[in-house]
C-alpha cells in the first residue's frame, strides 16, 4: 500500500512549464513591439564635417560664434545671449534671405546653444545652419 501512496505523490509532483512558457513568449512579444513605437524626445543635429566649416569671413550668412567658455561673439564683437536676438533682426533687415550659421567649439553649454538657435528663430531667420568649430 505504501508503495501506491508513494508512486502517485511522485506522479503528481510534476509542474508542467507549458502554459508558463506561453505566457513569456508572450510578454516577450509583447514588449518588442512596445519597443518598437517608443520614439525619444530630443533635437536632431545634423553636423557638418570639419572640412565643410562655412568661413569666417562669409559676407553672404550671419555668423554666430559661441566659444568653450560660452562667450557669444558676432562681427568681431562680443554679444550678451539677451542681445542676440536684437542684432540678428537688424542683419537680417538688410538681408532677409541671409542663413545664420551657428560655429560651435567643444565645451560650450547645450543651454546656451540652444539659447542661441532660439534666438535666431525668433528673429525670423529662414535657414539656422550649425558648424563646429574646434575639433
Amino acid at each position: 500500500m505504501r508503495r501506491l501512496v508513494k508512486e502517485q505523490v511522485e506522479e503528481g509532483a510534476e509542474i508542467d512549464l507549458t502554459p508558463m512558457l506561453d505566457v513569456v513568449f508572450i510578454m516577450l512579444i509583447f514588449f518588442i513591439v512596445v519597443a518598437s513605437f517608443i520614439k525619444e524626445a530630443g533635437i536632431e543635429v545634423n553636423r557638418p564635417d570639419a572640412n565643410n566649416n562655412p568661413p569666417d569671413s562669409d559676407s553672404t550668412s550671419i555668423l554666430v560664434q559661441i566659444h568653450a567658455d560660452d562667450q557669444i561673439w558676432m562681427e568681431n564683437r562680443r554679444v550678451d545671449a539677451r542681445a542676440v536676438r536684437a542684432n540678428i533682426q537688424r542683419l537680417l533687415a538688410a538681408d532677409p534671405e541671409a542663413p545664420v550659421s551657428i560655429k560651435v567649439d567643444k565645451g560650450a553649454k547645450a543651454n546656451t546653444v540652444v539659447d542661441v538657435a532660439d534666438a535666431a528663430r525668433e528673429a525670423g531667420a529662414g535657414t539656422v545652419n550649425w558648424a563646429s568649430g574646434e575639433q
